[in-house]
């Protein structure tokens, strides 16, 4: 098995999550389904393995 996600590794993963969402929605000209949906996708990708490693 892997090792759990350090405390800096989390942090740094959120932070760049969240800066590539911002870039995204700033970019964006239209904020509609397609976006929101990939937001949310890639939220769920992102925050399961981060909460998967803090219940470790």
């Amino acid at each position: 098995m892997r090792r759990p996600l350090s405390k800096f590794q989390m942090v740094c993963i959120v932070l760049l999550w969240a800066a590539l969402c911002y870039i995204v929605l700033v970019t964006a000209k239209r904020i509609d389904g397609p976006i929101i949906l990939m937001i949310l996708l890639s939220a769920a990708l992102i925050f399961v393995p981060v909460i998967k490693s803090l219940k470790k």
